[in-house]
């Protein structure tokens, strides 16, 4: 008897798929904090998160059993891959499932910063008619700065594009793909860039910090739907009071939930609580290739 314990929030088709399998033993708690997964993960050989759950060092310590860790989801930050790795450990995730909920998110984020949605819609619930306060640019014929070129990169890409935007491009590897983009270093990207998206995994130090925000255009829009952690938020902040940056639309934050809301309050920015992948087909998407994996694996 193969026992999974489901961690976090799955799809329902996937967790009853995953109950059909004979052999599997399935048991769905959400919620746990470290030391009661600590002394739940002994009896599991798979353990599924999404994002809540982290799956760190003295869990994978105490999963005496554990052969799979899968995350349904993009990134592996909320998992100790290298200790999982030092146990023989699988660990897997699921990229491609819900790519284009994200791309989908971050254009809708991208549309309402430079419309200004957030503090239109809370002026409008204060029966408020701020007409004149609120114009806003077009997308049409802006220069889109994308850092980080993969799957979801790329999708965004392909919707800017739709928009008629510019596109230039950066990441750490050479970019194959047929779409019409310019494939730049990040410091021209920054320099050129009207709004720039990041789209990559979480970096050992911030990729844009006082440094970066220095060589952006004024009024620049700043977009974050990839990781918290990738963006330096004090210097963001910085930017936002001195104008550098017009407007920011941020979706992941270096602490989740946070504990300083000063650049949440902020009245340039526009915020979501971590929502990207957060699309019924996109998490249907993530589940079906969880079943996939673990099925690969153990039926």
């Amino acid at each position: 008897m193969t026992k999974i314990l489901i961690a976090d929030n799955l799809d329902n088709e996937a967790i009853e798929q995953l109950k059909a399998v004979s052999g599997f033993e399935v048991t769905v708690k959400t919620g746990l904090t470290e030391p009661q997964l600590v002394q739940l993960i002994t009896d599991f050989e798979v353990v599924v998160v999404r994002s809540s759950t982290k799956i760190t060092k003295p869990v994978i310590e105490a999963g005496g059993k554990l052969r799979l860790i899968v995350r349904a989801g993009i990134g592996l930050d909320n998992i100790d891959v290298a200790a999982a790795k030092g146990k023989g450990i699988e660990v897997a995730n699921t990229p491609a499932a819900t790519s284009i909920s994200v791309a989908e998110h971050t254009l809708g984020l991208m549309l309402g910063a430079v419309r200004h949605h957030g503090p239109a819609n809370l002026s409008m619930k204060k029966h408020q008619w701020e007409k004149k306060a609120f114009t806003g640019t077009e997308l049409y014929e802006k220069t889109l700065g994308v850092i980080g070129f993969g799957r979801i990169g790329t999708e965004v890409a392909r919707r800017a594009l739709a928009f008629g935007m510019k596109i230039l491009a950066y990441d750490i590897v050479q970019i194959k793909t047929d779409l019409p983009i310019k494939q730049v270093n990040l410091e021209e990207l920054l320099k050129e860039a009207d709004i720039i998206t990041l789209h990559l995994p979480k970096t050992p130090q911030p990729i844009l910090g006082e440094t970066e925000f220095g060589l952006m255009k004024e009024g620049v829009v700043i977009v974050n739907v990839a990781r918290g952690g990738v963006v330096d938020e004090q210097s963001l902040l910085k930017a936002l009071n001195s104008g550098k940056v017009k407007a920011a639309a941020l979706d992941v934050f270096s602490k989740e939930p946070p504990d300083d809301w000063s650049l949440i309050d902020h009245p340039k920015v526009t915020a979501t609580p971590h929502l990207g992948a957060a699309a019924k087909e996109g998490q249907k998407r993530a589940g079906m290739e969880v079943v996939r994996i673990i099925k690969e694996k153990f039926a």
